[in-house]
């Protein structure tokens, strides 16, 4: 899949960014032994994942293909 762009989108970007943060936000109160600390930073890492999924309703993600066609050799396509 060379001409992908899976993932390469406003929507998914912003999403892990936001999820990445709390990833680290939950690790740095973990080492401190903080569980507040570590459960606001697991409420950041689900707000990555609302985040990511509204942006994709508002056209910011991946477009829907039909699924036959993702998964046609190129060959089956091309007009000979």
């Amino acid at each position: 899949m060379a001409g992908s762009s899976h993932g390469h989108t406003p929507a998914a970007w912003t999403g892990v960014i936001i999820a990445f943060i709390g990833f680290c936000v939950s690790g740095a109160f973990t080492v401190m032994a903080q569980p507040v600390g570590f459960w606001a930073g697991m409420v950041i890492i689900a707000l990555g994942g609302v985040v990511g999924g509204l942006m994709r309703q508002m056209g910011l993600g991946q477009p829907k293909t039909p699924a036959h066609s993702a998964h046609q050799p190129a060959s089956a396509t091309a007009d000979h």
